[in-house]
């Protein structure tokens, strides 16, 4: 999956139980698969396409100048030697092309203008979908909760553009869009937590430097992964090339992979997907009239599951086997009145019910899946009698739109990547190295990702960074009450949770995939940047 994979509690939570020349088969024979093709010996050179164009936005009119390109980055320790290109490309250095499209407000040399670094996450996601559905001067035009029409797709002037406020750059990470990655131990160099926010480091101070903007203020935006990848990066930019961010904004957070509510039954006794994904589920049966009882309005209802879920359903789901007969059947009550569920159902679940399990069984009767990166969206179930949702009815709605749109607008009117194969995604989440070393940690973990310590120093170290975290209500992915509770968890000071900003939406994953929700996420990120850029400067 682009934004958060589907699988990822399973594997880095049930790997290590497998015996250990399994899981090295397996990695081996997984990691062959995604090798890119080295038969090009030459080494990457960096490119750039100029071209122009305007869009308005809130009645004015903003012309700009874009580039799309290149850069080579290198991993961490590359020490800048010029390379032998005689050699074969396998016994080169691991390096990888990021490809980015940026777009310069054109009003002259002004090096002061904020500028916005975007990225979607996966991993192994292009960001086609945040340039394309959110804030790039073109946005492609989908149906609000059902699958869209094939071809033509509508391709519209984005009316909420960040570029009233901000320059962009959208950013693809090694190995998806146009992004390529070579040389010996390629996959081992750029596919993994640490070494991924190594390389977008790298590439944002070879762009600052290009591109003449340190003296900006800046912001990173990352949605799903793309968050996890926002902690480290923030901590890796402070600390290791003193670079301060001036905001760091979140869009469908997961920091601590323990929370994911994906496959918690890999990880008996951590209890808190569950609970954390309650108010989910609620929001979704609210959604599609299955609650018993009736609610007129979605917030209130949350903030009475949300108590719920924190108290007697926390409590319950501690108890373990001591809990009676009784109290369970209340507990499976309650479920019931919160989720739409069966109550025989939910007994049956003992209590605990993945985010998978919902997404088939909420509109069974009806043979109907529920989304997943958005649970307003429903789609044909494959297989009645799966135990668990097979496809995600929402991403198979929205990506060929997307995808399409993006292919013909690079090409056209960005000039760039003719004879070139871009790719929205790759398939990289099995060998991806998910163990991360923690800022103070003398070796890389062998824990479930957790990256909650990284945006904590991040923020230690720099006071004056602001965190924008944003969320849809239906988003089964990364539930927004979890980010909630990573939020309120950081290991900061007191003084510095007045740093940190929550905004919700009556929206999925990717909020922006809904039009008032996207008019909405534009005010409030423009407003973030407007009172955080520390200077005058558009």
């Amino acid at each position: 999956m682009r934004r958060l994979v589907l699988w990822i509690g399973a594997l880095t939570i049930a790997a290590p139980a497998l015996p250990l020349v399994v899981v090295h088969a397996q990695v081996k024979e997984e990691a062959s698969a995604t090798k890119t093709d080295t038969t090009k010996p030459e080494q990457f050179k960096p490119e750039q396409q100029a071209s122009k164009g305007s869009v308005t936005v809130s009645g004015t009119v903003i012309n700009y100048d874009a580039f799309a390109g290149t850069l080579v980055v290198h991993p961490k320790g590359w020490d800048d030697v010029p390379q032998n290109a005689d050699k074969d490309d396998k016994s080169q250095p691991a390096e990888a092309s990021m490809f980015y499209v940026a777009y310069f407000k054109s009003d002259g040399a002004n090096t002061q203008r904020p500028v916005t670094f975007l990225y979607n996450g996966g991993p192994g996601s292009s960001t086609v979908w945040l340039h394309m559905g959110a804030f790039g001067p073109r946005r492609v035009v989908t149906a609000d909760d059902s699958h869209t029409p094939a071809a033509p797709y509508t391709v519209v002037s984005n009316d909420f553009s960040l570029l009233d406020v901000s320059d962009l750059v959208f950013v693809d990470a090694p190995g998806t869009g146009f992004s390529r990655i070579a040389g010996k131990d390629r996959e081992k160099a750029f596919y993994g937590v640490d070494q991924d926010a190594q390389a977008f480091a790298d590439f944002i101070t070879q762009f600052l430097g290009k591109y003449g903007r340190w003296n900006s203020p800046k912001y990173m935006f990352g949605e799903s992964y793309g968050t996890t990848r926002s902690a480290v990066l923030s901590n890796v930019l402070e600390t290791e090339r003193d670079v301060d961010f001036n905001g760091v904004i979140l869009l469908s957070q997961i920091l601590n992979f323990n929370f994911s509510a994906d496959d918690p039954q890999f990880n008996p006794g951590v209890e808190l997907p569950y609970q954390l994904a309650l108010p989910t589920y609620a929001a979704s049966a609210w959604y599609h009239h299955k609650l018993p009882d009736t609610h007129a309005e979605l917030a209130p209802l949350l903030a009475e599951v949300e108590h719920f879920a924190m108290g007697d359903y926390a409590q319950a789901l501690e108890a373990g086997s001591t809990l009676t007969p009784d109290q369970r059947h209340a507990i499976a009550g309650k479920l019931h009145q919160y989720t739409g569920l069966p109550v025989e159902y939910i007994e049956k679940a003992d209590l605990r019910i993945s985010a998978g399990e919902f997404e088939k069984n909420l509109q069974d009767e009806s043979n109907l899946t529920t989304g997943r990166l958005d649970s307003r969206f429903s789609g044909p179930t494959f297989d009645p009698l799966s135990k668990e949702a097979e496809y995600d009815p929402q991403s198979a709605a929205i990506s060929s739109a997307y995808v399409s749109a993006f292919n013909n607008y690079v090409r056209k009117e960005l000039k760039f990547g003719e004879n070139r194969v871009f790719k929205p995604e790759i398939e990289i989440w099995r060998s991806w190295n998910f163990l991360h070393q923690p800022p103070g940690a003398p070796l890389p973990l062998p824990l479930a990702t957790n990256v909650m310590p990284d945006l904590a120093i991040a923020m230690k170290y720099n006071p004056d960074l602001k965190v924008l975290l944003n969320a849809g209500y239906f988003d089964l992915a990364t539930p927004f009450y979890e980010g909630v509770y990573e939020m309120q968890h950081l290991p900061i000071p007191a003084s510095l949770q007045s740093n940190i900003e929550f905004k919700f939406y009556e929206s999925g994953h990717m909020v922006y995939a809904h039009q008032a929700s996207l008019k909405a996420l534009h005010d409030n990120v423009a407003a973030f940047i407007v009172k955080t850029e520390n200077s005058k400067a558009k």
